[in-house]
């Protein structure tokens, strides 16, 4: 390896000098002492881990490239939900290609992420316009999964309910995923003929599902089903193609209440399954059942409009267990681009694009009618044409499909399918008539009429507001973006040191492989003989995240941490219930766990019983073992975080494991925390049974402000059987499909790929050490100022720690808000604020930062603390004053008149190096009540709330 060329050197944020510095504040000799001072010697790796060797950056791009090779890419119609897309370039290289995009967290902040945050009230205007409905969420993970949501909204409403209804026109990936997550909860999915429906036959109905076009391609009228589904009272949902609905009645149009679907057919590439971003819309009514994220528009400190996350009632960590949904982001990235593709195309553009695919189906289904091979052909809904193929024809067309390089959908009923998209050509269609046996000058031209009947066309307006007609131009788009992209603080400007979130360094060349054709462009449903690349790549990544965590299987399917950890659940579910144990349905949670710990049990099937903390933060072994002891006959697991969402390793992990398999239960561990492990300690080995990882966390796949991500699980060899499985794969026992794709967001996939071959096992453990250091460096630096609430029994924190700030309530009025809002103006986003514990901060610095950023970050937090001592003292005004009126905004800091009682220069360069790289908040502080008071979530609300602002003030 040239030296030039290695990675960890890259990666890693301080060498040995600044590394041997901070030893030497925290009074340590080496960081093995350090290690051997803050992981406890009981769960200690005995043995380096088996992982391979490091490859250089441009080998391992390289390798990576060779086995990507291995996928064929063809031109591909199969659909079923997914097709190909074009994603303008100049999209794609301001925003997909852009860490000033990618490497964005979820905008709780929402004064320093107000460029995304328009993008999501784009992508929610987007999805009501489509669709006709009031409300839209900032999008969910997949199509399959947005259903399941919808079930779950129509469930709240219907108590008592029992039987969800799907036509058996939905696709067949989405059927699966609500029967994976109905059957914990006792619920029945139950396939219907829509057309004829036989309601006396179901048990307490309470939702219908349909799809629009259905998965044939076809268009149906789903009015009378819709009518006589409000007459009984059922939540009416609709999964449909928004690309579709450019030139299809609106769902609200025939009575639709909650319309889902994936935004994938707006220039997002097919990637093997996602990322891909869905969209959930509904009427006005269901607003506040919604799940995910919502953004809305609010107001800030100086009456101007702004945008927030709104109706956060909704989160996790206030409801635990009475959360109706687990989900806890949004696949922002996707979102964003979805959104970008349909302001560049417009209105007309979209026309355009879908009455171009529209025509060449119609052109196709004409002129395979008469074929020789072909026996009969439907007519086509909006892109899809299937055809009946004589019995001893269909390999012939299969076969010389595969010669002209072409991916047909042989579907189950013998017939044969052709999804068109937009990046299907004419010379296309020649080709597909003479796989079915006819002549390629036979091909009839594109007509100009859509082939839809009256009742299913739309006349309803479509994307009128101003923002989808402003970028139709590359400039103007390339500004906007860039604009945008300014509002927002990312990784590509300071260290993020949210706690638990590990906002570490996502590496270009890790990146490199989404713009590749042989990765992005690879159907999910296409035949493994086309998809060796990836099929590789999966058993590489299975068999070192095993090695890395211990266990004996993994499951990549799960495309978000809490999918991962429901289907970690539902594997220790299916191994109870195998065993003739169905009473086990308990699980036991730390009262310090995320959030979506108790949501996803809960959604798994199991009753939540909590673990109190002792004054240390740990989990309370008495009362754990007490309360294992009280539900012996039902124990089903333990959900525990290691190290502890309090920021330190426990000592006696070991010994709480043991407590819950002597009493027959089994040990689920949040992997959110694997940053502090890889490479000194195995979950396998200290007791859990299976546990997720965070691979946008610790293996490097980026945030994306709030979205892609993959959260795969690891089990132990008894519960691999009750992996998730898909129609594609899996055995009697698997617990069925998560999502919708067999292997989830499997392109992003090659970016944890990448980081764990460049590092090697070496690199993985050197990076593990230095995020202990960093932070045990951090805490050591604030804790005069800012005392750290945890530490392990020696004295130390894990890779985060939660530094204090409730003192200053009571000394100087000053609120841990007031904090993180003062830190924008020194050019850093605010740690975790208020969680696990209120009032504190969570700071995680990560390995990939220097020791100077760190010095900076420690810097801007003591001069905060200064800043509060004057208003403890007395020396500034309890409520006008530097922190209680930041962030300090140009607009602010330029105006005529200046009343506050500090200097311009104090507000907005408070430390001199602040000059240098000043980053300024786009808004002033946001009124969060008055944003959900009235609530404003989509593009046409901005001029009418603007009026009204002016209004008030």
């Amino acid at each position: 390896m040239e030296a030039t060329d290695d990675f960890p050197r890259r990666h890693l944020g301080s060498g040995p000098a600044q590394i041997t510095a901070m030893l030497s504040q925290l009074g340590v000799s080496s960081l093995e002492d350090l290690i051997d001072a803050v992981v406890p010697e009981s769960i200690r790796l005995r043995s380096p881990l088996q992982a391979p060797a490091a490859l250089g950056e441009r080998e391992a791009v390289r390798r990576l490239r060779e086995m990507m090779a291995g996928n064929a890419l063809q031109r591909c119609f199969l659909g079923q939900g997914f097709a190909r897309s074009v994603m303008p370039a100049v999209i794609q290289r301001n925003v997909l290609e852009n860490p000033g995009w990618y490497t964005a967290y979820t905008p709780y902040q929402a004064e320093i992420a107000q460029g995304r945050l328009e993008m999501l009230l784009n992508f929610q205007t987007l999805a009501t316009s489509l669709t006709g409905l009031e409300v839209a969420n900032a999008s969910l993970l997949d199509e399959g999964t947005a259903a399941a949501e919808a079930m779950h909204m129509a469930l709240g409403t219907h108590p008592g309910g029992q039987t969800f209804l799907v036509s058996n026109t939905c696709y067949g990936q989405t059927i699966d995923v609500l029967r994976t997550r109905a059957e914990p909860l006792g619920l029945r999915v139950a396939v219907m003929d829509h057309a004829n429906p036989a309601w006396e036959e179901w048990e307490k109905p309470f939702g219908l599902l349909v799809q629009y076009p259905a998965e044939d391609g076809a268009v149906h009228d789903f009015g009378p089903v819709m009518d006589e589904g409000a007459r009984r009272g059922l939540t009416r949902v609709v999964a449909a193609d928004p690309l579709a609905l450019v030139l299809l009645r609106p769902p609200a149009e025939f009575g639709a209440e909650i319309v889902v679907g994936s935004m994938q057919r707006f220039g997002l590439p097919l990637g093997m399954g996602g990322p891909h971003a869905a969209f959930l819309a509904c009427s006005d009514a269901w607003k506040r059942r919604i799940p995910g994220r919502l953004v809305g528009v609010s107001r800030d400190s100086a009456g101007r409009p702004a945008f927030r996350l709104a109706l956060q009632t909704r989160e996790q960590h206030i409801r635990r267990d009475k959360a109706t949904s687990n989900i806890c982001t949004s696949q922002v990235l996707l979102a964003v681009l979805a959104a970008a593709y349909a302001m560049y195309h417009g209105a007309e553009g979209l026309r355009r694009i879908a009455g171009r695919i529209h025509a060449m189906a119609n052109s196709l289904a004409e002129s395979m009618k008469g074929l020789p091979w072909v026996e009969s052909v439907q007519a086509p809904g909006f892109d899809t044409v299937v055809a009946g193929v004589a019995a001893n024809r269909r390999d012939a067309v299969l076969g010389r499909a595969e010669e002209r390089g072409m991916l047909l959908h042989a579907r189950d009923d013998g017939r044969i399918g052709v999804t068109l998209d937009e990046a299907a050509r004419e010379e296309d269609l020649r080709d597909l008539v003479w796989v079915f046996g006819g002549e390629p000058e036979a091909v009839r031209p594109l007509g100009q009429e859509e082939g839809f009947s009256p009742i299913h066309r739309r006349t309803a307006p479509l994307l009128e507001e101003a923002v989808f007609h402003r970028y139709q131009t590359e400039t103007e788009m390339m500004r906007y973006l860039r604009r945008l992209e300014g509002r927002d603080l990312t990784l590509n400007v300071s260290m993020i040191p949210l706690g638990s979130c590990t906002m570490k360094l996502n590496a270009a060349s890790e990146m490199l492989a989404l713009s590749w054709p042989e990765v992005m462009e690879m159907h999910p449903f296409a035949p493994a003989s086309q998809i060796q690349g990836y099929l590789r790549l999966f058993a590489d990544l299975e068999k070192w995240l095993a090695e890395i965590t211990g266990f004996d299987a993994v499951s990549l399917q799960p495309n978000a941490g809490s999918q991962g950890e429901y289907a970690g659940l539902l594997a220790i579910r299916g191994f109870h219930r195998a065993r003739g144990e169905e009473r086990r349905n308990v699980c036991l949670i730390p009262a310090s766990a995320h959030g979506t710990n108790p949501a996803s049990a809960v959604m798994a099937g199991f009753r939540v019983m909590p673990v109190a903390c002792d004054r240390e933060g740990n989990i309370d072994a008495g009362d754990l073992a007490a309360k294992a002891e009280a539900h012996a006959a039902e124990l089903a697991a333990l959900m525990v975080t290691y190290p502890s969402t309090h920021g330190v390793f426990e000592e006696g992990i070991r010994d709480l494991c043991a407590v819950i398999h002597e009493h027959g239960g089994q040990v689920y561990l949040d992997g959110a925390n694997m940053n502090a492990q890889v490479g000194l300690c195995r979950p396998a080995d200290y007791g859990a049974d299976v546990c997720h990882l965070n691979l946008h966390k610790t293996f490097c796949i980026p945030h994306g402000g709030g979205g892609p991500g993959v959260g795969p699980i690891a089990v132990r060899a008894h519960l691999a059987p009750y992996l998730p499985g898909h129609r594609r794969f899996g055995g009697e026992q698997a617990t069925g499909a998560v999502c919708s794709a067999p292997w989830g967001s499997a392109s992003i996939l090659t970016i944890s790929w990448t980081y764990i071959a460049m590092m090697g096992a070496e690199g993985l453990r050197a990076a593990t050490k230095l995020a202990i250091l960093n932070a045990n460096y951090v805490a050591r630096r604030l804790d005069p100022y800012f005392p750290v609430l945890y530490r392990g029994e020696r004295g130390w924190v894990a890779h985060e720690c939660i530094v204090d700030l409730r003192p200053f309530r009571e000394s100087s009025g000053i609120e841990v808000e007031d904090v993180a809002k003062r830190l924008m103006d020194y050019g850093y986003h605010s740690p975790t604020m208020s969680w696990p514990a209120p009032g504190t901060l969570m700071i995680e610095p990560t390995e990939s930062e220097s020791k100077e950023e760190l010095d900076r970050f420690c810097e801007a937090m003591i001069a905060i603390h200064g800043e509060i001592m004057e208003v403890a003292s007395g020396a500034a005004d309890r409520k006008d004053n530097l922190l209680k009126r930041a962030p300090h905004t140009a607009e602010v800091l330029c105006a005529e008149v200046w009343d506050r009682p500090y200097s311009r220069e104090r507000a907005a360069f408070p430390l001199r190096w602040v000059r240098e790289n000043k980053f300024w908040p786009a808004v002033g502080r946001i009124d969060n009540v008055h944003g959900d008071r009235r609530l404003i979530c989509t593009c046409e609300g901005m001029s009418a709330y603007t009026a009204e602002a002016e209004e008030e003030r």
